[in-house]
């Protein structure tokens, strides 16, 4: 494994243990090069997944690639890296076990916004500001009132995708529906 601090190529395996859901083997590894320490994870890859973007082009999926966005829209949000890995582990599955070899991007989107709704709800707006394509104030007020009517009505709000989602499941955008679901109880301090 490559060192992403100096590019050295003879890294060392520290630590290595399964994740809390047992999805992947978390290593900690060291760098004798520069003494970098880093996580890397090793996971199952049931299938190769295309996604078909918008423009009908399509593109190897990348966790990572997925991770980075979610990361975006939880920046310096109090989340924990656990159920970070949880909602993309999960989404992943998702998509794996639909059991077809391509994807849409709308379909992506909605199991993300689905997820991060359920997870923090100023990173859901962040998300569906760039995945819904915002151009005007209305678009965000939009948003928040989905949100506020959804709590007034439960206490909370959660959302799922549809787990069978197709290009073709949606509007003329090539959105997927996301609709509320059911509640969870959510303390503040």
């Amino acid at each position: 494994m490559r060192c992403p601090q100096c590019s050295g190529e003879n890294t060392q395996v520290k630590d290595s243990r399964p994740t809390e859901e047992n999805t992947a083997i978390r290593r900690r590894r060291v760098c004798p090069d520069c003494d970098a320490r880093f996580t890397t994870f090793e996971r199952v890859q049931l299938r190769e997944l295309l996604v078909v973007k918008r423009s009908g082009r399509r593109v190897s999926f990348d966790r990572e690639k997925l991770a980075k966005s979610v990361e975006i829209a939880l920046r310096k949000r109090p989340v924990e890296s656990e159920q970070v890995e949880l909602l993309l582990s999960d989404i992943v599955r998702r998509l794996e076990s639909r059991g077809e070899s391509e994807v849409s991007s709308s379909t992506i989107g909605a199991y993300v916004m689905a997820g991060l709704k359920g997870l923090d709800p100023v990173a859901y707006v962040r998300f569906a500001s760039v995945y819904r394509d915002f151009r005007e104030v209305a678009d965000f007020q939009e948003v928040l009132g989905e949100i506020a009517r959804a709590e007034a009505s439960t206490g909370a709000f959660e959302v799922d995708a549809d787990t069978n989602a197709k290009p073709s499941d949606g509007d003329a955008s090539g959105q997927v529906n996301v609709t509320v679901l059911s509640a969870h109880s959510r303390t503040t301090s």
